[in-house]
């Protein structure tokens, strides 16, 4: 008797395996050709070693004179030196600063005038440019994933209910922001609800809230939105007999969804879940247009001063590959826990 061999079978001899690997590793070597190729051909020169100060840098502290005034005097100790200078205007002032910091002209007795170096030396390490833009990124990205999560369940659970309000009200909410570009949702957050929220702060001797609170909250709404649907079908692939046996059991509508319904969509619901947070890390980018330091524009601000386009542009897309493929990888471990219970 003959047995017939599918196409996968065949490509699961150790042969075709490694045929398979090196066709990939090939593929790979060909788009890592094709870029070098490309900065040759507009004559780039790549600068690597330029890179991890945008990582983490040691600080040059540089001490400057603030008004017109002259030196007072100069106070020299074991290591370090106070400098006292006397301004015209605003008395005298003590700066403490190592003794070989200043410059061996600036004596007792000389006059100095507004912005004159002072003293400069060596600080410690200080988070760079890219640093600084990773830590916000992922701040407001778990931020506005927590509360776009809360969002989508509250919204979830009313877009399901037969209580008008309550459905009416989430199917609105739906509808008006998917169906609007999240970069004029993060505008109207910013100039109209930002400037209006604000006034009403300072009119009350609040202080104003910073920006990045309205970032979080745009993006938070526009997740919401998405996750609203997610959880509603989810809830909707749970046989309605389960709800109905938890009402007969004297539960309460909320009470269902808590203990029955949520706990098995979980199942369900996770895989989508996973894109639509993957999506918000990459939309995060859309907030530097409302001055928010994140990834993207603190990467376009290093190639402004620096001009390492290829470099820095590499950088960042390697950064969100990472952020993203970890929140990947942490999903699929919550799909195969939750699997196994």
């Amino acid at each position: 008797m003959e047995f017939k061999t599918s196409n996968i079978q065949r490509l699961s001899n150790p042969t075709a395996y490694w045929f398979s690997v090196a066709g990939f590793v090939a593929l790979m070597l060909f788009c890592i050709g094709a870029v070098y190729y490309a900065t040759y051909a507009v004559d780039y020169q790549w600068r690597w070693f330029k890179v991890p100060k945008y990582f983490v840098y040691h600080e040059t502290i540089k001490l400057y004179a603030d008004g017109n005034g002259e030196v007072s005097k100069i106070v020299r100790k074991d290591k370090m030196a106070d400098l006292v200078i006397k301004y015209d205007d605003a008395g005298e002032e003590t700066y403490t600063v190592p003794k070989d910091s200043y410059s061996d002209t600036l004596n007792e007795g000389d006059f100095i005038t507004a912005g004159d170096l002072l003293s400069e030396y060596p600080g410690g390490l200080k988070a760079g440019l890219i640093s600084v833009g990773l830590w916000i990124t992922l701040k407001i990205s778990m931020v506005a994933t927590i509360l776009g999560i809360l969002l989508g369940i509250i919204g979830g659970v009313a877009r399901v209910s037969n209580t008008p309000v309550l459905k009416w009200s989430a199917i609105t909410y739906v509808e008006i922001i998917r169906g609007s570009p999240l970069l004029v949702q993060i505008m109207i957050a910013y100039f109209v609800l930002g400037t209006t929220v604000n006034k009403i702060l300072m009119m009350h001797g609040f202080a104003k809230l910073n920006s990045e609170w309205y970032g979080i909250a745009a993006l938070a709404v526009f997740t919401g939105a998405y996750v609203v649907e997610i959880v509603r079908a989810g809830i909707e692939s749970i046989h309605p007999g389960q709800v109905e046996a938890a009402r007969s059991a004297g539960m309460t509508y909320f009470q269902c969804m808590y203990h029955i319904i949520l706990p098995q969509a979980l199942k369900t619901i996770l895989p989508p879940l996973a894109g639509q947070f993957i999506n918000l890390i990459k939309d995060s980018s859309l907030l530097g247009m409302i001055s928010i330091r994140e990834l993207t524009k603190a990467t376009r601000e290093g190639i402004t001063t620096s001009l390492q386009t290829f470099e820095l542009w590499i950088l960042c897309a390697i950064l969100y590959l990472l952020m993203t493929f970890t929140l990947s990888m942490f999903v699929q471990y919550l799909e195969r826990r939750t699997a196994t219970k």
